[in-house]
């Protein structure tokens, strides 16, 4: 395996050094930092809401999600120990104040977690998924009525382009409908090399 290809693996489950270093590529890139705050921004979050992210990273997104959210929650999952310091560190002072939880593991916590959640969001994970449509049924389970999940998207492979980001939003659009949402819908940022989509649903009412 190259030194590239190593490192590319690394944003799917960060461990050890390498791992360290995927983090802290997420966390200072700055199309990385406005694909997050622009994500966030999508969903609308209220003072009081309970939101949850899934695969949280170094903790960007859940920084700004907790101060659109100061009387509310922040829970936030991912299965990287290494993403669980970084994000824990950078979030402490929320983490301390009890505005916000973060766990290592997957949807197998949510059990453990309990309740509903006003917004859901994920960002560049979407791809890691090996049934993207069974994973959003699951969280439209947990969105509680009236709720919106977030997914965005930014294609990273090698000579990747408009067309790559489009198709991935026709794809998360469908898997979105298979799980039960009605109308979930695409935003776009303009980003260097290349655009970030996220696509968006409501949970009826």
């Amino acid at each position: 395996m190259s030194l590239r290809t190593h490192l590319v693996a690394q944003f799917k489950r960060p461990t050890g050094l390498p791992g360290r270093l995927a983090g802290w590529i997420m966390a200072g890139r700055p199309s990385n930092r406005l694909r997050n705050s622009w994500t966030i921004d999508q969903l609308g979050i209220r003072p009081g809401d309970r939101v949850l992210e899934i695969g949280f990273g170094p903790g960007l997104a859940l920084a700004w999600a907790a101060k659109k959210a100061p009387n509310g929650k922040v829970i936030g999952l991912d299965h990287s120990p290494v993403m669980l310091a970084q994000a824990t560190k950078r979030n402490r002072l929320a983490i301390a104040a009890g505005r916000m939880e973060l766990h290592q593991g997957g949807l197998e916590m949510l059990d453990r977690i309990g309740g509903s959640f006003d917004r859901i969001v994920s960002a560049n994970v979407v791809q890691f998924w090996d049934e993207p449509a069974a994973v959003f049924r699951a969280l439209k389970a947990r969105l509680a009525p009236g709720g919106r999940i977030a997914t965005t998207f930014m294609p990273r492979h090698p000579g990747a382009g408009r067309a790559d980001a489009l198709a991935m939003a026709e794809r998360i659009e469908g898997w979105m409908k298979e799980a039960g949402f009605a109308q979930p819908k695409t935003a776009w940022l303009d980003l260097e090399p290349v655009p970030a989509v996220c696509v968006l649903a409501d949970n009826a009412l």
